[in-house]
């Protein structure tokens, strides 16, 4: 190796971090319940899609249960939508969050969940209590409502903190 080489070993990139949040902490949104959830998701969904193709979200949770902030996390066809967990709590770890809310939406309007929709859900629940991330819930939604893992009793984790 010449000497150029061997200096190219030692070069390593440089990751930074930063943090900058929008909303100051007194303004931002409490989330206390599922159907609150709902709304805050509802809102930030683009309407034009919702029926069109899945999504999948996850809501931002600082430790007093108040929203940080909005990730999309995958974009799918007609009836799936791949979610890389990296992305999911690389989200998450960057923005210092406590909880997260999962979230995505069945074009067909069927509420309920399938069998991948709650393995999935089991695999983020086991990655969050490695990270010490909770996991709340996970809401499938529709424009004409939601199903929720956590009230529905099909959630590993403790109900969310009020």
């Amino acid at each position: 190796m010449n000497p150029t080489q061997i200096n190219s070993l030692y070069k390593v990139s440089e990751i930074s971090i930063r943090y900058k949040y929008r909303v100051p902490f007194r303004d931002r949104i409490p989330v206390r319940s599922s159907e609150m959830a709902y709304e805050v998701l509802k809102s930030a969904w683009d309407p034009n899609k919702i029926e069109l193709q899945e999504q999948f979200k996850v809501l931002l949770m600082d430790y007093r249960n108040n929203c940080l902030g909005l990730v999309d996390i995958g974009m799918g066809s007609i009836n799936s939508c791949l979610v890389d967990t990296r992305l999911l709590f690389s989200s998450a770890l960057k923005a210092r969050a406590s909880g997260i809310i999962l979230a995505h939406n069945h074009p067909s309007g069927e509420l309920s969940p399938s069998e991948a929709d709650k393995k999935l859900t089991d695999n983020i629940w086991r990655g969050g209590k490695i990270l010490d991330i909770g996991v709340f819930d996970h809401l499938i939604i529709s424009p004409e409502g939601y199903y929720s893992f956590a009230d529905n009793g099909i959630l590993p984790s403790k109900p969310m903190p009020i």
